[in-house]
């Protein structure tokens, strides 16, 4: 049997945008979950246990000793190896798409200084505006090309608290056993796809913007069943 697909959005937006390619890919005849993420920035800081207890609970509709591989979205991928060494189910393939990558060896913070820079005065009474208000239209607009797409989005949207992006999450030794690849959309991960390359993983380009997935959804799937399939 084909492993399942599970699709793990970024904290930062929703499960929505992953559900195209989910339609896609169940279309052409493959198991999929999408977990949500979108209650994890609730409680107290590390957030990352969440991460994984969600998707681990997702998973209890996959029978016990199905292969699952993994696939990230933006800084869903600096959980991957959290979620890899939390699952009971067997990890054949991680695939990271326009996704932000763990540390070769040590804690990964989840955001960078200059970006937590950036942040920081927009937290009120610790809380962050939504992902896509931090930034002018003309940076937002691009990556949507359906109007009631971008409204789904947008409006699904939680407001993380600002200890989320400060928050470091352990790489586990050995998390990496298997096979990784990566799927570029475009600037900036372009400089993170020449990471993976040098990892020795396997590079994929789908020219686009940050969430090309959901502009491209069949051509998203597409790339990631040829990754899957390399595994």
């Amino acid at each position: 049997m084909e492993p399942v697909f599970v699709l793990v959005h970024s904290p930062s937006v929703g499960p929505s945008t992953w559900r195209p390619v989910a339609e896609h890919l169940v279309a052409a005849g493959h198991q999929v979950r999408v977990p949500s993420l979108l209650h994890i920035g609730s409680g107290a800081p590390p957030f990352w246990p969440r991460v994984v207890d969600a998707v681990r609970a997702d998973l209890r509709q996959v029978s016990a000793g199905s292969a699952v591989t993994l696939v990230a979205h933006s800084n869903a991928g600096l959980f991957l190896p959290v979620i890899r060494s939390g699952l009971d189910h067997p990890v054949t393939g991680s695939v990271f798409v326009d996704a932000a990558l763990p540390a070769r060896r040590g804690p990964t913070p989840v955001a960078a200084p200059d970006l937590l820079d950036f942040l920081r005065p927009k937290a009120v009474n610790g809380t962050l505006p939504r992902w896509t208000d931090w930034w002018d239209e003309a940076d937002v607009a691009p990556m949507f090309s359906d109007p009631t797409v971008r409204q789904t989005v947008i409006e699904e949207q939680p407001a993380l608290p600002l200890s989320y992006y400060e928050q470091h999450i352990p790489v586990p030794d050995g998390w990496d056993d298997h096979p990784c690849s990566y799927l570029l959309f475009g600037p900036p991960y372009d400089g993170l796809a020449a990471e993976a390359r040098a990892r020795g993983w396997r590079v994929a380009h789908l020219p686009g913007a940050h969430l090309h997935q959901i502009v491209d959804p069949a051509g998203t799937a597409r790339h990631l069943v040829e990754l899957a399939a390399t595994a």
